[in-house]
């Protein structure tokens, strides 16, 4: 009995935390879950499922009224059902509206058990106040996926500049604890503003899962690239000239610069080694780079001989950025949007720590990075395109 009050308080804190720590991110769902359980509870009321010919009949559909909802989790746009003969207006909105917080913990609950049958069931029945059959609970659990699984698939258009990265999360598969990459990728389109283009969760970083990720961009219609920006990794980089041999590489500058400290003789030269890679990127064109960089070559082939011989074999990476305009080379030049956007995934599954299986984590990641790009493409500019 104790352990169980301890096991339901924790989970308790793991789904307000998932909320809390983002609770606009739920918003669509909300908008989709309320939508279809207003018509389960017209069906109800009426007595019939739509075209149903039967004795029970007390009323009959008579389409919708569109009502915009005001919520701490942004708008909603609802579609409230009508009956023809029969005083109708449902509950579970009235419900919905006076305990969001107690809706979205329910919904964060889908999410974190993988929106299984008996949670989903559980859930609709108490906002509706009767009883769900189970065609109608997995009418209401593929909705989530369906919104989350077009969100992936959507068709692309022109991009300029892709950015992708991998992190890992801890999945539970066939009775052990496994860590499974989930692979995405920011793009920037031809109007200047950020996308979320692709996720995907995979056994690992390996060539064959980032070269199917990056031809699912392709199959979707992504175009028009000029530069790929990520960290150096044997598997994507395999996979980037597979796919994209024509399309120029930028390497990370940050992660260069924190990866050429390893090559420090001395523990008190790391951070003037990175300095110095630091001084050649921040150079105001490519051929003043050249030279900073023949100078730190020369400078550093006694006293620091395998990191002068790094920087001579791998520099060329981290200066492509050069080729493009100078208003974009701070924002492509490095990976931090991708590991911002990590931090972000983040935030939201280091309460979950172990997720029951790869399609709860995808569905998770999915809802954060959609609503993420809800915002992007509807804000402000990223990189003027002119």
């Amino acid at each position: 009995m104790v352990s169980d009050i301890i096991k339901s308080k924790m989970i308790a804190e793991i789904l307000e935390g998932l909320i809390s720590g983002g609770t606009e991110n739920f918003a669509y769902v909300l908008e989709k879950l309320l939508n279809e359980l207003m018509k389960i509870e017209r069906e109800k009321c009426i007595g019939a499922e739509p075209f149903e010919r039967t004795e029970e009949r007390k009323g009959y559909a008579n389409g919708f009224k569109d009502k915009t909802l005001y919520t701490r989790s942004g708008r909603l746009q609802l579609k409230i059902p009508k009956v023809r003969d029969l005083e109708f207006y449902p509950s579970c909105l009235e419900k919905g509206c006076r305990s969001e917080k107690a809706l979205k913990l329910a919904i964060g609950e889908m999410y974190v058990q993988g929106v299984s049958t008996r949670q989903v069931k559980k859930i609709t029945e108490e906002l509706c106040g009767f009883e769900i059959s189970s065609t109608q609970v997995s009418r209401v659990a593929s909705l989530l996926d369906e919104e989350l699984e077009a969100f992936r698939q959507r068709s692309l258009g022109r991009i300029e500049y892709l950015y992708v990265d991998a992190r890992y999360e801890k999945i539970r598969q066939n009775g052990s604890v496994r860590d499974l990459a989930v692979l995405s990728a920011i793009g920037v389109n031809e109007e200047g503003k950020r996308e979320i283009l692709g996720i995907s969760v995979s056994f690992s970083e390996a060539e064959v899962h980032w070269r199917c990720f990056f031809e699912d961009l392709q199959k979707r219609g992504m175009r028009g690239l000029q530069l790929i920006i990520s960290d150096d990794h044997s598997g994507l980089g395999r996979a980037r000239k597979a796919v994209f041999p024509s399309v120029p590489w930028q390497r990370c500058t940050f992660h260069m610069a924190q990866n050429a400290q390893g090559y420090a003789p001395k523990q008190e030269m790391k951070e003037e080694i990175g300095q110095a890679l630091r001084d050649i990127f921040n150079c105001p064109n490519l051929s003043l780079a050249q030279e900073c960089k023949r100078n730190a070559v020369d400078k550093y082939s006694k006293v620091a001989p395998k990191f002068s011989e790094w920087l001579e074999n791998n520099i060329e990476e981290g200066l492509t950025f050069f080729q493009f305009p100078q208003e974009h080379r701070r924002k492509i030049r490095t990976s931090n949007a991708m590991e911002r956007l990590n931090q972000e995934i983040k935030r939201r599954t280091r309460l979950v720590r172990v997720f029951p299986n790869e399609k709860s984590c995808e569905r998770l990641v999915t809802a954060v990075l959609q609503e993420i790009h809800e915002e992007w493409v509807t804000g402000k500019v990223y990189l003027n395109l002119g």
